[in-house]
């Protein structure tokens, strides 16, 4: 069986996670903990939903160490896929597998489970690892601890989410959410999730506040922004918060999967920097487009200009379909995007067939872009028409809301997502598609009440995410 993550749980209902925590690898983001006492080291089980943003690279999500000879990890490895390994002295008894498919839909949440249970007599019995719901049994290599070997998970060593104990080195670069370690049962996913009874190939998280967790269980949900580390188990087992902060507390979850840049689809991966959960871009040359499309509805974003716009790093952002892959400037179809190099040139680019034209009549006073500004956009799939607006005035007197002063249009009937586009500059910048990466002055949702926006979202439009594109896209 092949298994989906659920595209917009508007249309069936259901429970729903609120929040998520994003993780950045090059902060050393964290959570740790060490248990006081130890307890079933033998018998447990882990949950979590994550979402990826970088690829190529080791990335923890779990790990539970003494030292290099005693450890119990689960990670991507930097082949994208998921592997296991528990570590127990003399260092030729372990158990490690290496599941044969890769991960790298930076677009998807993947619910993760692992049910270990050592008192089992068959070795393929005491590890069971599921991925949204379906086990995992084809695996690149295998081996197996012997029967009743202790673990050092539930141990008095300590426990991070989202790091290696004592290396910096594989962090995790994406989101996590619904994280629950249950101690002294194997439980297999039914009781974390269920497949959609509408779509019986969609698999999507329920609640679990009703499991019994065990003295070293835990269960973060990630409400608490002054507390993101809180058990809400009842167990009081806590996590020691580390260079994590109220900003990366996240919207984007299980439930409700929010748009960001794609790695993947982009002139060239190795010419743009991502971080932030693919929300921050750094430096680059050529097309990156966004994760999520429509070929309907009306939508809005907003982008953070960190870096100073000038003659050498002018801004270029904004609309494109999707029919090139990769995108490229010369392959670019119906594409509208904002220019300006603080200059004397500030345009909109269109691409029609590959085509560039540009119309500067709508462009206004679009010059002087400071650093730290906020670019809006708003966008109307239906008509492919789009507006432009800086610091909370849209240009050529656009009024999105009652569909006029639209600084350019292209042909409607595509598939069409935020784009970026550069040519060899050095930049900067923060993305906020209703989740962002940085702090919110203001604080604006759309009519559904998602997305924390600086300025108002026009009447009709939404932020770009999957209950929304369920709706309108």
């Amino acid at each position: 069986m092949v298994s989906f993550i659920l595209p917009g749980n508007s249309a069936t209902g259901g429970y729903e996670v609120d929040n998520s925590l994003r993780f950045n690898s090059a902060s050393d983001d964290n959570l740790s903990r060490t248990p006081s006492s130890a307890s079933n080291r033998k018998t447990f089980t882990i949950s979590a939903w994550v979402k990826k943003a970088n690829l190529g690279t080791t990335q923890t999500i779990i790990d539970a160490r003494i030292d290099s000879n005693d450890n119990c990890s689960i990670f991507f490895n930097d082949d994208d896929n998921i592997f296991i390994k528990f570590k127990v002295s003399p260092t030729s008894q372990n158990t490690s597998l290496t599941t044969s498919r890769k991960f790298r839909d930076v677009s998807a949440w993947y619910h993760i489970v692992l049910a270990v249970d050592m008192t089992q007599g068959t070795d393929t019995n005491r590890v069971k690892f599921y991925v949204n719901g379906v086990q995992e049994t084809s695996f690149s290599s295998a081996t197996y601890l012997a029967q009743n070997t202790d673990t050092t998970y539930n141990n008095t060593n300590e426990h991070q989410l989202g790091s290696r104990v004592a290396d910096t080195t594989q962090d995790l670069d994406g989101y996590m959410a619904e994280f629950v370690m249950v101690d002294g049962q194997a439980l297999d996913p039914t009781s974390f999730g269920e497949f959609d009874e509408d779509s019986p190939t969609i698999w999507k998280p329920i609640d679990v506040s009703g499991l019994t967790f065990g003295t070293n269980g835990f269960y973060l949900d990630f409400e608490n922004s002054g507390s993101l580390g809180a058990d809400v188990s009842g167990n009081g087992n806590n996590f020691t918060v580390n260079n994590l902060t109220s900003i990366d507390q996240s919207t984007d979850t299980c439930t409700n999967n929010f748009l960001t840049w794609n790695p993947l689809d982009t002139t060239d991966p190795g010419d743009l920097t991502f971080s932030e959960g693919n929300l921050k871009v750094v430096n680059g040359t050529g097309v990156c487009r966004g994760t999520l499309a429509a070929s309907s509805g009306k939508w809005y974003w907003e982008i953070k200009q960190i870096t100073a716009v000038d003659a050498s790093n002018p801004i270029q952002y904004g609309v494109a379909d999707t029919e090139d892959s990769p995108p490229t400037h010369s392959s670019l179809n119906n594409a509208l995007i904002a220019y300006s190099d603080n200059n004397t040139n500030k345009a909109i680019k269109k691409f029609a067939a590959g085509t560039e034209s540009t119309i500067t009549s709508t462009m206004g006073s679009f010059n002087n872009i400071a650093q730290n500004d906020i670019i809006q956009f708003a966008f109307d799939a239906d008509t492919a028409k789009l507006w432009v607006g800086r610091n909370g005035t849209y240009l050529n007197s656009g009024d999105p809301a009652n569909g006029t002063g639209e600084v350019a249009s292209t042909n409607s009937g595509n598939f069409f997502t935020p784009c970026l586009e550069h040519a060899g500059v050095t930049y900067t910048i923060e993305s906020n598609f209703g989740s962002p990466p940085y702090s919110i002055s203001s604080g604006n949702s759309d009519a559904n009440g998602h997305g924390n926006f600086e300025y108002a979202v026009p009447s009709g439009f939404f932020a770009w995410n999957t209950k929304n594109l369920a709706e309108f896209g």
